[in-house]
Formats: structure tokens, C-alpha cells, sequence
């Protein structure tokens, strides 16, 4: 779905969605811009051919009264078509910003974790760049492009002798124009890996400022980061290089034409070939012929980002969602979860995570996964969870192929507390609920009473209401995984998944969030990944994973002698 040649047209067909709907409009300006532009090499050519030699005071002001009104008539024409692409670059905003966020959000799990956090954030940039480029000065000269014929062909009757000196200086634009797009172009796209590539350091310096200081390497990282720097400062000085070489080429190339023209004019006035008007009227003329060349060169950069930035987004909006409709209302699951057969892979090239997992869960009850690190634990809850989807082999909620309801019902049926108990910014509160404005306090409360959350939030100054900071950097990491396991029992689902909830515990914390495992279980099907002794004596079932498949499962009365002995002590503990 994402080649080359699709995004290609992709690019095309994003940019016709954005300006298409205005393009009518925009075109019906410019030509009257464009024609009334014809006013002023009029205007002259009259001043020098009549007014002067004839001393046509009368004709003079005829003409200044009407160069006046075209002069406010165009003045109108240019404010209505700038506010026509002020609404575009509007709606590029709200429309296309709306559909990208929620395209990202609704992007599956694996696309999302495929892609480095920073590449992400790059999207909203290129959004940006979009908007500030179909509302700035290279549209307005895509746009004048056409007219180029319509005043080429004007010169070519109105001073014959010329056309030659124009048509050459067309095609120097365009051959600069070319050369340009390809050079400036490919500069851009090594300017812009070097930099994403220096965002990515230092993002993972922010995210990991503990261990930076914890470990003394802010020496280190600073070298790899003035690398990072030095490439991109490199890489842009030579994007700039590129860029104003072709811009003062442009600039020059300008200058060499009016000389041209007026050279070669001076020559067929000599010859009585043309009048001195015509001449000053064809130098006139020639500013609106070579202006949308020499501004489509300037605006180059901009175009290419655009072209780029169109394909980048496109690709993303292209990419299958999560499904996100609900064929039928359903009634709440009884909670037994089913993997069939299941295998799954992060590399085509690699082997498998999983290999043909076989596994039930529930009704009821608290079930424990053990196994190795790498053996795939983390995998089966997020395949359990419709977070990723097996490549063979299915999962099953209720004897339902989970695949076919949709994110927001499988978050309501299924709670999931990932190991690291990430929260938002944001109070308690909001956390607790999903940032859902209209949770009821009822429900709020009983899963932060069942989580064992109340007890240390009721003791804060502003209890729930109380800020949980950065990444939920306000709390112990055990406190903001009570949190997450709250956020995880909100609205009562029939199964919980949940990837080491005692990680971060102390023993006295263990016991305690036990025995309110223990209470959920009762209620509805708790699966957790695990290798807390304690956890294990309380569950009903364990399953030992090694190297993605099942070693051992069963009775955690059956299991767990076998786990705890010489035999399988290594994969287990």
C-alpha cells in the first residue's frame, strides 16, 4: 500500500484535497490579476507613443484616472484571493490536523511502536509546513504559472522581434527551475534525516535523564549530540548553499534578460521595426513573464517540502485504522479468553515471538504467565489484548474472534496495565477515568478502592484532584501503577491483563495489591505475567512460556512444584 508510486500519487491527491475546492476560485482571480497587469505596459506604451509626442494633457489624465481604478480593482482582487488561501491554510488546520491526530490514534499498536516517538511528532511538523506553504507566495505563483503562455503570446504580437530573447529566457528559467527542484530537493531530504536524526538523541536524553545522571554520561551524550548537530548544521549550510546559488541565478538571469531585450529592441527601433513605447511596454511585460519563474525558484525549498511533507502525511492517513465501528451492540462478555493457534512476528525476516500458542483464560479466576526474558510474555497479553494481531491462529473473547470488535469495546471488556504504568498529565482524577469528562465518580472510586489507590490519594491536600505531573513523575513508581491498574478497572471489565504489577513493589505492597488481585478475581478473569512467588501460590493457573512457545501449563497446584524444581527452575525464576 505504501510504495513508491502509490505514495506518489498520494502526494497529488492530498495536495487536491487541500487546495482543489479553492483551485476554481483562485483561478478566477489570478486571471483577472493577470489581465489587469496588462495595464500599466499599456498605460506607458500610450504615455510615451501619444501623450508625449502629441502633448495629450486630456489623454494623460483619461489615463492616470483609469490606471487608478485598476490599480484598487487589482488591490481588492489580491486581499480576496490572500483571504481564500488564509481559509485553506484554516482548514488545513482543523480538518487535516483533526484527521491526523486521529489517524494516529487510531493507528494499530504495532504501527505505532514500529516508528520512533520523535517521527511522530515530524508528522504535525510537516502538517505545519503544508499550511504555511499553500498559504504563502509559491502558491500564488503555481497558480500566475499558466498565464506565462498568455503573456509570451502577447509579446510575441506586440513586438515581434523580441519573442526569440523571451522564449530563450523561458527556457533558462525552466532548465534552472529543474536543476534546482533536483539539487535543492535532495538537500532538503538529507537536511531533514540529519535532523531527525539529532531529535531522536535528544529525546531519548529526556526520557532518559535518570540514567544520564544517575550514570554520569552527559559527556558522552553531549559528544554524540554535537555529531548529531554538526551533521545537520553541515547538511543545511549546504541546502542553503544549493538554494541561494539558484535564487541569485534567478536573480541574474533577470537582469541578463532586460539587458537582452532591450539590446535587441534598441536594434529594431533603429530599424524602425518598433516604437520606443512598445519597447518600455515588452520590459514591462517581461517582469510578468519572468516573475512566476524567478518565484517558483525562490520558493523552491518550499514546494519540495511541501511535495514531501504532502507524501509523508498521506502515507499515515493511508495506513488501516483499528477498527473503530461496532457492528452490533454487544452484552458484557462472561470474560473466558481464548488464543488459538496463535503466531506472531515483529521481522518477517526473524523468528517468530509466538509460535502457535494455545492458551484459555477464564471465566473468572487469576492466572499467572512466567517465563524467561524474551520468551514472549509481554506479546501474548498484547495479542490477547487485539493490541497486535497474530499472524496465524485468532483470539477469542466469549468464543468471538476479537478481531472483529472494535477498540473502544475491547478497551471496555479488557483492562490492560502495561509494566511501565505510564500516566498522563493531568489529576488523578483524569487519569483514573481515561480523561473521559462525563465518568461517573461511583465508578471512579470503586476502582480506585479495588486498585488499592484510595487509601494514599485520600491523604493529598487536593486528593483527586491532584496533579500526577510529568509521565506521572508526582508518584512512586508503585503508586502509578495502582494508578494504572484504577484506570485499568473503570467501568467494571470482565478481564484484566496485567505485565508485572509488583515490579516496583515492596513486600508489604505485594501482599497487599495480592490480595486485591485476589478480589478481582473473583469477579472476572485477571491474567498478569509474573514471577512473584507470592503471586504465583495465589493463582489458579500458570503457563510457562520459552522462546514463544508453552513449556508447561496447567493447575498452578501442578505447575508449580514442577516451576519451583531443579528441572524448570531456569525457566521460571
Amino acid at each position: 500500500m505504501n510504495g513508491p508510486e502509490n505514495n506518489r500519487s498520494g502526494r497529488f491527491r492530498l495536495l487536491a484535497d487541500i487546495v482543489g475546492p479553492a483551485l476554481p476560485g483562485l483561478l478566477i482571480m489570478s486571471l483577472f490579476i493577470n489581465l489587469l497587469a496588462l495595464a500599466t505596459p499599456l498605460f506607458v506604451m500610450q504615455v510615451y507613443d501619444r501623450v508625449i509626442f502629441h502633448a495629450g494633457l486630456t489623454t494623460l489624465q483619461a489615463l492616470v484616472l483609469g490606471i487608478c481604478a485598476v490599480i484598487l480593482f487589482d488591490f481588492i482582487l489580491r486581499q480576496a484571493r490572500s483571504r481564500v488561501l488564509q481559509r485553506v491554510a484554516l482548514a488545513v488546520d482543523v480538518d487535516l490536523g483533526r484527521a491526523l491526530f486521529a489517524k494516529v490514534a487510531g493507528l494499530p499498536l504495532q504501527v505505532l511502536e514500529s516508528r520512533p516517538g520523535h517521527a511522530w511528532q515530524f508528522l504535525f511538523r510537516d502538517l505545519e509546513t503544508v499550511r504555511n506553504t499553500v498559504a504563502g507566495a509559491a502558491v500564488i505563483a503555481l497558480v500566475d504559472l499558466p498565464f506565462i503562455v498568455f503573456f509570451l503570446g502577447l509579446v510575441i504580437w506586440l513586438a515581434p522581434p523580441l519573442a526569440w530573447v523571451f522564449a530563450l529566457v523561458a527556457v533558462a528559467f525552466v532548465l534552472l527551475g529543474l536543476w534546482n527542484g533536483i539539487s535543492v530537493g535532495r538537500a532538503s531530504r538529507i537536511e531533514r534525516e540529519a535532523t531527525m536524526r539529532r531529535d531522536r538523541l535528544l529525546n531519548e536524553i529526556v526520557l532518559g535523564r535518570t540514567v544520564m545522571k544517575s550514570a554520569a554520561m552527559a559527556g558522552p551524550l553531549q559528544a554524540l549530540w554535537e555529531k548529531g548537530q554538526a551533521a545537520s548544521i553541515q547538511s543545511a549550510i549546504k541546502r542553503g548553499r544549493l538554494a541561494d546559488g539558484s535564487m541569485n541565478a534567478g536573480a541574474s538571469l533577470g537582469v541578463i534578460a532586460t539587458i537582452a531585450l532591450t539590446s535587441v529592441g534598441a536594434v529594431a527601433i533603429l530599424d524602425l521595426k518598433m516604437t520606443i513605447g512598445t519597447l518600455v511596454a515588452a520590459n514591462l511585460l517581461s517582469s510578468r513573464l519572468i516573475a512566476p519563474l524567478s518565484q517558483l525558484i525562490t520558493s523552491w525549498r518550499s514546494l519540495a517540502a511541501l511535495r514531501e511533507s504532502a507524501g509523508r502525511l498521506n502515507a499515515i492517513l493511508a495506513e488501516p485504522d483499528d477498527r473503530r465501528l461496532d457492528a452490533i451492540d454487544l452484552p458484557r462478555p462472561s470474560g473466558k479468553l481464548q488464543v488459538e493457534e496463535a503466531t506472531f512476528t515483529y521481522d518477517p525476516e526473524a523468528a517468530p515471538a509466538l509460535k502457535a500458542i494455545s492458551v484459555r483464560f477464564g471465566p473468572g479466576g487469576l492466572h499467572a504467565i512466567v517465563g524467561p526474558n524474551g520468551s514472549g510474555k509481554t506479546t501474548l497479553l498484547k495479542l490477547a489484548h487485539g493490541l497486535y494481531r497474530p499472524a496465524t491462529g485468532r483470539v477469542l473473547l466469549d468464543d468471538a474472534d476479537i478481531s472483529q470488535f472494535s477498540r473502544d469495546q475491547v478497551a471496555a471488556w479488557i483492562g490492560y496495565v502495561p509494566q511501565d504504568g505510564f500516566l498522563f498529565s493531568g489529576t488523578v482524577r483524569e487519569n483514573i477515568a481515561r480523561f473521559a469528562t462525563d465518568a461517573a465518580d461511583a465508578d471512579i472510586l470503586a476502582a480506585a478502592e479495588l486498585a488499592g489507590v484510595h487509601s494514599f490519594v485520600a491523604d493529598l491536600p487536593d486528593g483527586y484532584d491532584t496533579q500526577v505531573g510529568e509521565g506521572g513523575g508526582r508518584f512512586s513508581t508503585g503508586q502509578r501503577q495502582r494508578i494504572a491498574i484504577a484506570r485499568a478497572l473503570v467501568g467494571n471489565p470482565p478481564i484484566v491483563l496485567l505485565d508485572e504489577p509488583t515490579s516496583n513493589l515492596d513486600r508489604d505492597a505485594e501482599d497487599d495489591l495480592r490480595r486485591h488481585l485476589c478480589e478481582m478475581a473473583r469477579s472476572r478473569t485477571v491474567v498478569m505475567v509474573t514471577h512473584s512467588p507470592a503471586l504465583l501460590q495465589a493463582s489458579d493457573s500458570i503457563t510457562v512460556l520459552v522462546k514463544g512457545t508453552i513449556a508447561l501449563a496447567g493447575r498452578t497446584e501442578q505447575v508449580l512444584p514442577r516451576l519451583m524444581g531443579s528441572h524448570v527452575r531456569q525457566v521460571g525464576t
